[in-house]
């Protein structure tokens, strides 16, 4: 078989069931490869590199399967690294798979289309892994190599490449069976009856979940009934714990449980936020969990460092503990009058709580939200109640601007049975609004929320608050979005409150066809006070 065969008919052994991407010279042989196998793999295109990889990093991100899209190299595959950079960042598993200019002039500099100086140094950069692929028979290989990664150990983007005649050339190859995940490092026992006993003897323990955690739900929650520990997340642990539960506390009441927090597991956390801001105090021990070894020295050493799977760890944990744990005086009065303290605080984050009521009213318990890097998504983080792992879509640390639309649809591609909605501002939405092309052409019936206040309003309020009002750049000149939205064939309707969105969301995801939703606004309350906090313990400060 040819080599675009190959790798095609590997990637088919480990389950890839859509591909996202773009046609170009150098895939020709690739995407020929898929016409032939169309009845076992659905190929969605979108009209912009940046879009198809935004669009894997959707479908994996709220599946925890692996998103695969593939781009032709050079400026195809640069357009898409800052999903790779997202996909980095949240250990979203993403496969790009990208051509190459002809391999007997790789590294020559001749000028071929598409041709960059080092492009696999420059993907072995920007992802876990990255390799080429020099001859059809070692596809397989490399191909099993890739989804060994996106399956096992810390997770996130890896990258293969072949070159465009190779794609073409015929070989002998002998396909595999699917990949084996990673092996999980072996559990220190020792380790964890060290850990076992720190919370044993706490009087206040907490728990911090991030997305490493996210696989670990029943057992996260059975430690957290188990010690009457509340279990705090920010933005990719959201759902871990569902915000149903007593116990499960968003990232203000966090804050205020840190004060007097004597013992804390992080799991699956980088814990950037309670380390570097918030601060330990004299005597607190934290106890973390984590696949890579490397995150526990960052900022602070733990007391106790547990390189582990974290539903391994964490079962692990609970066992030791049965014997050691009698029954604890519930904290359930004391927890849900510490959740109603905080909801009244940040209700009075508006209009964004509002938006946010109604948004959560529309949406069934089981659809998702994909947030946008905008003032109600940053409220999301902490004023959207969210009920299960993976229903909070969002793009972590990076703040990659813009990445919402293309990344919902992903969503909704892999979950087409469910209720998808996303929201957006109306800077970043112009960044893929071109994928409402996508959305129509292949029947994608996502319904996006776009909140229009003509301005980057984060920038514009810094600008005003830190510079003295001096604006560059801030204010913004926005099509008629509903005429933009028709354009393309989508249902577009704009309200001005609440619970018109709400009734406009559920007329939307009853018509199961590709809507926008605009709702013009003026310039809402900062939501940065309930994130961005002084610290609570003064230790170790300089």
């Amino acid at each position: 078989m040819s080599g675009a065969d190959a790798i095609l008919a590997q990637c088919l052994r480990n389950r890839i069931d859509t591909i996202f991407g773009l046609p170009g010279g150098q895939l020709d042989h690739f995407f020929d490869s898929m016409y032939r196998e169309q009845s076992r793999v659905r190929f969605v295109g979108a009209r912009h590199e940046q879009g198809a990889g935004y669009m894997a990093f959707g479908y994996a991100r709220s599946t925890g399967r692996p998103g695969m899209y593939t781009v032709v190299p050079g400026p195809g595959v640069l357009n898409s690294t800052a999903a790779l950079c997202s996909a980095y960042a949240t250990n979203a598993p993403v496969l790009c798979l990208t051509g190459q200019i002809p391999s007997d002039a790789i590294g020559r500099g001749i000028g071929y289309l598409h041709e960059l100086p080092d492009q696999l140094a420059t993907l072995r950069l920007l992802t876990r892994w990255a390799e080429r692929i020099d001859r059809p028979q070692d596809a397989p290989q490399a191909v099993n190599q890739a989804f060994a990664r996106l399956a096992g150990g810390r997770r996130g983007p890896v990258s293969l490449e072949m070159p465009m005649d190779i794609m073409g050339l015929q070989g002998e190859v002998e396909l595999l069976d699917a990949a084996q995940p990673l092996s999980p490092p072996t559990l220190d026992t020792d380790r964890i009856e060290q850990a076992a006993a720190l919370l044993a003897g706490s009087r206040r323990p907490m728990i911090v979940v991030g997305g490493g955690a996210t696989d670990a739900p029943e057992a996260v929650l059975e430690l957290a009934q188990r010690l009457q520990a509340p279990v705090v997340s920010f933005r990719s642990g959201r759902g871990i714990v569902s915000d149903r539960e007593y116990l499960s506390q968003v990232f203000p009441a966090g804050y205020e449980l840190w004060k007097d927090a004597d013992v804390v597991v992080g799991i699956g956390t980088r814990m950037e936020q309670q380390l570097l801001y918030w601060k330990t105090a004299p005597g607190m021990r934290i106890i973390r969990i984590d696949i890579d070894a490397a995150e526990f020295d960052r900022i602070e050493s733990p007391a106790v460092a547990l390189h582990a799977d974290a539903r391994q760890a964490v079962e692990a944990l609970n066992a030791a503990l049965a014997n050691r744990v009698t029954a604890r005086a519930s904290r359930r009065e004391e927890l849900l009058a510490l959740k109603q303290r905080v909801a009244a605080d940040i209700e009075q984050v508006q209009p964004q709580l509002s938006f946010l009521h109604a948004i959560r009213a529309a949406l069934p318990e089981d659809g998702y939200f994909v947030d946008e890097i905008t003032q109600v998504g940053y409220a999301s983080w902490y004023g959207f109640p969210v009920y299960a792992p993976r229903h909070h879509v969002n793009c972590g640390y990076q703040g990659t601007l813009g990445y919402g639309y293309a990344t919902a649809l992903g969503v909704k591609v892999a979950h087409p049975d469910k209720a998808v909605v996303n929201i957006a501002g109306d800077g970043g939405f112009l960044f893929t609004s071109n994928e409402m092309a996508t959305a129509m052409q292949h029947g994608i019936a996502l319904v996006t929320v776009l909140f229009n206040n003509n301005k980057f309003q984060n920038v514009q309020r810094q600008q005003n608050e830190w510079f003295g009002g001096r604006r560059i750049g801030s204010d913004l000149r926005n099509p008629d979005f509903l005429q933009y939205a028709a354009s393309f064939g989508l249902h577009a309707e704009r309200v001005q409150e609440p619970e018109a969105l709400r009734k406009a969301i559920e007329a939307a995801l009853d018509r199961d066809r590709p809507a926008l939703i605009e709702v013009p606004c003026a310039d809402m309350a900062s939501p940065w006070p309930h994130i961005i906090k002084p610290p609570a313990h003064t230790a170790g400060l300089a």
